[in-house]
């Protein structure tokens, strides 16, 4: 079995992924917008200073939302990828910050698959990893269900025939 090297994975998360984090975006976004009109109203007496700067808060902020929506669901499409052969996992994720991170098959102890309400509209999945590292789990974010099912049992199964103490 050959070593593993850091090194760009092979396959890309769900093209679905995109939708998914431009929506979880767009309802976090939402929110401070919605708060942000419900300080015009409640705090517009009339004066034309404060309700100016409101609206200017307001539109600044919608500004931002939108090219933050746009933008960074296909820039994280672009990064995240991720891989498992027989000898390791590896993942490539983030935006801003990126971060590579390979899992030898033999230091595998569980591997998990979870979807959140956001996600089961989407039909994605999560693939966490767990290992000895003080570094924490690997997670393959942004699978769509098949594929997250496939590799967890593939996983399982490798993990399993693998010579090792998974510490």
């Amino acid at each position: 079995m050959d070593t593993p090297t850091l090194r760009s994975p092979q396959h890309r998360v769900s093209r679905t992924a995109v939708w998914y984090w431009a929506a979880r975006a767009a309802l976090g976004w939402l929110v401070l917008l919605a708060a942000q009109v419900v300080w015009l109203v409640a705090d517009g007496d009339g004066d034309a200073w404060p309700v100016a700067t409101h609206v200017t808060a307001l539109v600044v902020t919608a500004v931002v939302a939108v090219a933050h929506v746009t933008v960074m669901p296909q820039w994280r499409y672009r990064v995240h990828r991720w891989e498992a052969t027989s000898a390791a996992v590896f993942t490539q994720s983030g935006w801003f910050k990126q971060e590579w991170r390979i899992a030898p098959v033999s230091r595998i102890q569980t591997v998990d698959s979870e979807r959140g309400p956001l996600e089961q509209i989407f039909r994605l999945a999560n693939v966490t990893v767990t290992t000895a590292s003080a570094a924490g789990p690997i997670k393959v974010s942004g699978l769509d269900r098949d594929t997250a099912q496939r590799l967890v049992a593939d996983l399982t199964a490798t993990a399993q025939a693998t010579a090792g103490d998974a510490t």
